[in-house]
């Protein structure tokens, strides 16, 4: 069988690819914030977290402590840097916590 050099594509390219096709990313970016915000927070935070819910670039954060509410809110911005550096692109504009 011939190669066809001109259609080698990494794995990663080609999924890339998939998933902007198929409009994936959005559904994708959800998972990965859920998976940073536990990644971050640690613990601590998670055992208090009962909702992650991102809608467009606004991150919305259930906790059932409205002293951990009022503690984090104080670095919402500290948070959305670290977070949109975890997931290597600007996801997270707002972050809102309830």
């Amino acid at each position: 069988m011939p190669k066809r050099n001109n259609e080698h594509i990494s794995i990663s390219d080609a999924l890339k690819e998939f998933v902007e096709t198929h409009k994936l990313e959005k559904g994708l970016n959800k998972v990965n914030v859920a998976d940073a915000w536990a990644k971050l927070m640690g613990n601590g935070v998670n055992n208090y977290t009962t909702s992650v819910n991102l809608e467009r670039d606004t991150l919305y954060i259930q906790l059932s402590s409205s002293v951990l509410r009022e503690e984090l809110s104080y670095g919402k911005q500290k948070i959305i840097t670290m977070l949109n550096e975890e997931l290597g692109k600007e996801i997270v504009k707002k972050l809102i916590l309830r």
